[in-house]
């Protein structure tokens, strides 16, 4: 749809899928195929190493020099991608946070190479019950970055979160593709075999090495890390890699639909009918 949608306005796509970025994992984040790509011009696709570390603020200062040149040559520019906190970073901004001592984040790095990830999973529960219902409990990055905001202020990670929204230079139409949810988990399913078919095995394989590395806490990479350990069998890490993304697309459901002013369409609806949607919501922003 995105690609129909930028072939449309003749303009060019940013992805902000934060782990397409990596050129070391092609099969696992399923990165669009070559004819797509050449379809119409992509941004943020496979241009990172996941050896090179790089931040939701890195992506946010790329994406926005970015736009800056793209809206030079067309009106409209098309962002795709299922990563909440990279697409909410570009149109909305991110919080400011205060300079946290990089020793604490060593520390918490040690404590999960040592105990794992429910100790850090306890540390939160106790320090920031509220961003506890919000992050995704499985992302160990994502628990130390609370915890180390939460130690090295001696206050709750969401205290910090949303004080201001930053006005951008350019108005976000926001649209969102729903499906029955046996229909979303079918093609989950299906998209985890197809996966294998290709050879994410191998993929995996290669980069079980550096397994620890942040871009590779991800899944479908995780499970079969996990299998390589002999903690499980192949078919239990395919049927795990599976119902871990249905549980990563029902958080993703959750954080899009916090936003009331998305144009949802259904994931069958013709095309043409949802660019002349699109195409109403232009006309309606006003001229500044």
């Amino acid at each position: 749809m995105a690609i129909a949608i930028a072939q449309h306005f003749d303009t060019e796509i940013i992805s902000a899928d934060s782990r397409q970025f990596y050129k070391e994992m092609l099969i696992g984040t399923a990165v669009p195929t070559k004819e797509e790509l050449d379809s119409v011009p992509h941004h943020f696709i496979q241009h990172k190493s996941i050896f090179k570390e790089y931040t939701v603020g890195d992506f946010e200062k790329e994406a926005l020099d970015l736009l800056e040149n793209l809206f030079q040559q067309n009106n409209v520019v098309v962002m795709v991608g299922g990563s909440g906190l990279y697409v909410d970073a570009v149109t909305k901004g991110l919080d400011e946070f205060p300079a946290i001592d990089p020793t604490i984040r060593i520390g918490l790095n040690k404590t999960y190479r040592e105990d794992g990830i429910v100790a850090l999973q306890d540390q939160l529960t106790v320090l920031d019950k509220v961003y506890c219902s919000k992050v995704d409990m499985e992302n160990p990055h994502r628990l130390i970055r609370a915890l180390e905001v939460c130690i090295g202020t001696e206050k709750p990670y969401s205290s910090f979160l949303k004080k201001k929204n930053i006005k951008r230079p350019f108005n976000t139409i926001t649209v969102g593709i729903n499906a029955e949810r046996n229909i979303i988990y079918d093609r989950i399913n299906n998209r985890a075999d197809l996966m294998i078919s290709k050879g994410l095995l191998d993929e995996a394989k290669s980069l079980y090495n550096h397994k620890s590395l942040n871009a590779l806490q991800t899944v479908g990479y995780k499970e079969l890390f996990n299998y390589f350990e002999g903690k499980c069998t192949l078919d239990h890490a395919i049927s795990e890699i599976k119902k871990n993304t249905r549980r990563f697309a029902k958080r993703q459901l959750t954080w899009f639909k916090k936003n009331t002013n998305t144009l949802w369409v259904a994931h069958d609806d013709d095309v043409v009918g949802i660019i002349d949607s699109i195409e109403n919501k232009l006309t309606s922003i006003p001229n500044e």
